[in-house]
């Protein structure tokens, strides 16, 4: 079962509605969904909220740490509460996926994603699970420091907003462990919308009526 769910970003205003704060969205959702408010706590250096279950308490974490000092926040709670990174999900923005395209995987690299890195160097181990919203990628390496701290256009931010939202239909599954359900869940696609009608066959269609019409004989109303 999921424990610790961490969503990455950064703090501070200017920063709230940038590409790299997919995470904290994610989690502000979460806490919602849930009923609890995050709130500050220095001993783990972000805004924490418990969660009190019937298996145990699950606890929502926001690093305050900036992005490239997130396992600060993270091995402190983690290792206080006996958590182990097989219990951790932390959510995060992904270059590798586009807007609207999500995945949950457990373990792997850090992709150059500096979150992730601290994480990975704080716990010593990469073995947690990982929810991976898509941002899209600037095309060239050069530009994804500044692309990532940047607002995405509508289209694109709503896109990540409904990852956001079917991703956390999940949320349950996540808690309980059934990961498996989950990411079956996270992974589907969406289904192809139904093609347009072909325009000639409409008029075509149109046109035997039409000449249907013609030829058949006028019948009087008698209502008339």
């Amino acid at each position: 079962m999921i424990r610790l769910i961490v969503g990455l970003g950064n703090p501070g205003p200017e920063y709230e509605a940038t590409r790299h704060n997919a995470g904290f969205w994610w989690v502000d959702q979460a806490a919602r969904q849930l009923g609890v408010h995050l709130a500050p706590d220095r001993a783990y250096h972000g805004l924490v909220a418990r969660v009190n279950r019937q298996a145990g308490p699950i606890w929502l974490l926001q690093p305050m740490t900036f992005m490239n000092l997130s396992g600060k926040a993270v091995a402190p709670l983690a290792r206080f509460f006996k958590i182990e990174p097989k219990e951790i999900l932390v959510v995060h923005d992904e270059l590798d996926l586009l807007p609207g395209q999500m995945k949950l995987k457990q373990g792997g690299g850090n992709g150059g994603h500096n979150g992730l890195k601290d994480i990975q160097a704080q716990l010593g181990t990469g073995d947690f699970w990982r929810l991976r919203l898509g941002i899209g990628h600037p095309g060239f390496k050069p530009e994804v420091a500044a692309y990532v701290l940047r607002k995405p256009p509508l289209d694109e931010r709503d896109a990540i907003v409904r990852n956001i939202e079917d991703s956390l239909r999940t949320l349950d599954q996540l808690l309980e462990g059934a990961m498996d359900k989950a990411m079956m869940k996270i992974h589907a696609k969406p289904p192809r919308p139904k093609p347009a009608p072909d325009p000639t066959k409409i008029a075509k269609a149109v046109s035997d009526a039409l000449a249907s019409t013609k030829q058949s004989p006028t019948k009087e109303d008698p209502v008339s």
